[in-house]
């Protein structure tokens, strides 16, 4: 079995519920993930930060951050689209990575990294920097129109959620 088939393999044992199951997957590949994440191919990498998620890897939250300073848009990417998933029922790990995800979504060369950075923080408390920022993005003139509607949806988002308390 490759590293893709456990992936999607653990990924349905965690949508039936069948812990016990998952938790041995996660023990079998532990050392894949982290080997697949520290790979020299961004393809390899992208896949093994996308495992995390995949597998519900909450130890691997660290690993992410690596991923997240990945010099591959493509690893970035997949360690964002893990992040997002982690973070739906944790917010605190959005919160954990803020400063780091305020940077790839105001700087990052990527527009899809970008976008991607601007969806996680959706997820996290709203903090009033980060609302700044997103109202920032969403007006800037240099940030293309998909960027600029992601920042204004998910400003307004945060805006909502933070009356709500």
């Amino acid at each position: 079995m490759t590293l893709a088939e456990a992936a999607a393999r653990a990924e349905a044992l965690a949508e039936i519920g069948d812990e016990r199951s998952l938790a041995a997957l996660r023990l079998e590949w532990d050392e894949e993930i982290e080997a697949a994440a520290r790979d020299q191919d961004y393809r390899v990498r992208a896949q093994g930060y996308r495992a995390i998620a995949q597998f519900r890897f909450r130890q691997k939250l660290e690993l992410l951050r690596r991923g997240l300073e990945d010099e591959s848009p493509a690893a970035r990417g997949a360690a964002l689209i893990s992040l997002e998933s982690l973070s739906r029922d944790h917010p605190g790990d959005v919160n954990a990575f803020r400063p780091l995800l305020h940077e790839l979504a105001a700087r990052d060369p990527n527009a899809a990294v970008r976008r991607l950075a601007v969806f996680c923080l959706r997820n996290g408390a709203p903090n009033a920097d980060t609302i700044r920022l997103l109202d920032g993005i969403a007006e800037s003139e240099d940030a293309d129109a998909d960027l600029r509607k992601a920042a204004r949806a998910v400003s307004a988002q945060l805006v909502k959620k933070s009356r709500a308390k």
